[in-house]
């Protein structure tokens, strides 16, 4: 987990899942959820999990272990009903309105995970090899999310955008 120590306005939280080994199309497979509970502003992942399971319990855990926020966004699954936020919680079944910046980075998971992309060759064997590369992944995400924030407050829209350059 990511251990923050500032409260933030708004936290949204969704999940994504995918499946461990092959596919196989001739039974069901059992699927893993990523669930990932990202910042507006910044944009930075503050928590996220990886299980066989989306229970209450685990989203529970994640909003523990994470630093408080005004407002709480979910979408439709049902789970984020049985969770007690220390916020205001927005639960949005009808659209992705309020939950765009979590999509957003559980696109970039897709992205840039390759056990994650979807008809992709790329799985992971073990549970415990996927939480290894997100856990990965979000720090570097979240050191080059930083980075960008503060460049662009520090900044004028008309200069030249943030690039890997101001990063490294």
């Amino acid at each position: 987990m990511i251990q923050q120590q500032q409260q933030f306005d708004c936290v949204e939280l969704d999940e994504l899942y995918w499946f461990i080994e092959r596919k196989n199309t001739e039974k069901a497979c059992k699927n893993i959820y990523v669930i990932t509970m990202v910042s507006r502003q910044p944009r930075q992942i503050l928590g996220f999990d990886v299980a066989f399971d989306k229970t209450s319990e685990r989203i529970q855990k994640i909003i523990n272990d994470a630093a408080e926020a005004e407002k709480y966004c979910t979408d439709g699954y049902y789970g984020y009903l049985g969770v007690i936020y220390t916020g205001k919680h927005i639960y949005n079944i009808h659209n992705k309105k309020d939950s765009f910046t979590v999509e957003g980075v559980n696109a970039d998971l897709r992205h840039y995970i390759p056990t994650l992309a979807r008809r992709s060759r790329c799985f992971a064997r073990k549970l415990e090899n996927l939480r290894a590369a997100i856990s990965v992944f979000v720090h570097a995400y979240n050191k080059f999310g930083l980075a960008k924030y503060h460049y662009r407050l520090t900044h004028k829209k008309k200069e030249v955008p943030f690039s890997i350059i101001d990063f490294i």
